[in-house]
């Protein structure tokens, strides 16, 4: 292999040479931390909630006049929502998952107060939420009618049961199965103990960017605060026709609250990571970017290279060398260009994860990414410079030797 002409004809054009193999370096840098965001992102948009998503719906009832019963008026309205045909299920919570929006408690194992908190969202709900929001109870037992307490907002009593996620039950009781922490006594505060008698699955908070987003629990109260959210469930298929025969149901039925939000889980879903789904959007078009621009750089670089040679090639075809052999040169000039600039890249990718990392909260990139960018670049590199390394190799000898 003639790798000394190769060397000594890249250190004639060492600017071209240096300015490619810097372009491959910061495209590989970049390409490959978005690479790496970008599957972050889908990774956490993917995450399940827990909950039938296709088929569930909310909105919201906001009551006015000295003639609206709180109490009365959801007692009505989910009677008339569970009678409806189509309609699965209906609850009423004090918040939605995805949405982001909702309440958080902290909660010890222990009533002293001294010891340390762990936090989890929290639903207050009815016997009929876990059947609602379609939830997997994996051990223990739901709520009852008689489980659910009417509180005012600021009072100090509270529900004296709790059905817990999972993973709250591993946050709360690491080395236990789900089994065996029913019966146990959680503390909100000192004087706010509850009972597990349930885990289910999984129950995602409302809040997708935090670190806590699978520790939730349930309690089986309601807040008397003038405002209610029904979470309706409804048959396969069924959800659209009855989003709207809902809130036309709700609105006839008492003219002392008005009926707002109405939206599906899946919407909410949607709304929820738009920002991460654009950022997605915003990387592959920057990815697609940089890797034209450096196909065209290097494309470039052969092409000046091989009109700057025209005669060696023909002296070389004249002396008997082959189109491969002339192929292979300019392939193997490429290689070990791109091999410079991944070589680089290499080491300014992990130097930019690194600084991703202790910065911006991200997770550690896994080893496998730089390598593959590599390889991956190297072959960007082969590939874009087949087309003029094949146009070399077809110079005749009789052409290439006249004056340019």
């Amino acid at each position: 292999m003639e790798i000394g002409p190769i060397l000594r004809a890249m250190l004639r054009n060492k600017l071209g040479v240096v300015l490619v193999a810097l372009q491959i370096a910061f495209t590989m840098t970049v390409i490959i931390n978005a690479v790496f965001i970008i599957n972050e992102r889908s990774r956490l948009m993917a995450r399940p909630s827990g909950l039938d998503e296709a088929n569930l719906f909310y909105l919201s009832s906001i009551g006015f006049g000295d003639g609206f019963n709180e109490e009365i008026s959801i007692s009505d309205d989910l009677a008339l929502l569970r009678q409806t045909p189509g309609i699965v299920n209906a609850t009423v919570t004090n918040a939605i998952p995805v949405s982001g929006s909702g309440s958080g408690t902290a909660v010890r194992t222990t009533d002293d107060e001294s010891q340390p908190q762990s936090f989890a969202a929290i639903y207050r709900v009815d016997e009929q939420a876990i059947d609602t929001m379609g939830l997997e109870l994996i051990a223990g037992e739901n709520f009852t009618a008689s489980d659910i307490l009417i509180r005012e907002r600021n009072s100090a009593t509270a529900a004296s049961k709790t059905v817990i996620s999972l993973a709250f039950a591993k946050v709360l009781y690491p080395d236990e199965e789900p089994g065996e922490i029913l019966g146990r006594t959680i503390y909100q505060g000192a004087n706010r103990p509850q009972q597990i008698v349930g885990v289910v699955s999984q129950l995602q908070a409302p809040w997708m960017g935090n670190s806590n987003v699978e520790q939730s629990m349930m309690v089986p109260e309601n807040v008397s605060d003038g405002a209610s959210i029904y979470l309706i469930r409804t048959e396969p298929g069924e959800r659209d026709r009855l989003m709207v025969a809902a809130e036309e149901l709700l609105v006839a039925s008492n003219s002392n609250r008005i009926i707002r939000g109405l939206e599906s889980l899946e919407q909410t879903r949607i709304d929820a990571y738009r920002i991460d789904s654009a950022m997605s959007n915003i990387l592959w078009v920057l990815i697609i970017t940089l890797v034209f621009i450096t196909c065209a750089g290097i494309v470039g670089l052969a092409v000046f290279g091989i009109n700057r040679r025209r005669k060696q090639i023909g002296t070389r075809r004249a002396l008997g060398a082959t189109q491969f052999q002339i192929l292979r040169h300019f392939m193997i000039e490429n290689f070990f260009i791109t091999g410079i600039g991944v070589t680089l890249g290499a080491v300014l990718t992990i130097a930019f994860s690194i600084l991703l990392t202790t910065n911006f909260n991200m997770p550690t990139m896994a080893w496998y990414y730089t390598p593959l960018g590599m390889i991956a670049l190297i072959l960007v590199g082969q590939i874009s410079v087949l087309g003029p390394s094949a146009g070399a190799a077809r110079i005749e000898p009789a052409i290439a030797t006249r004056s340019i």
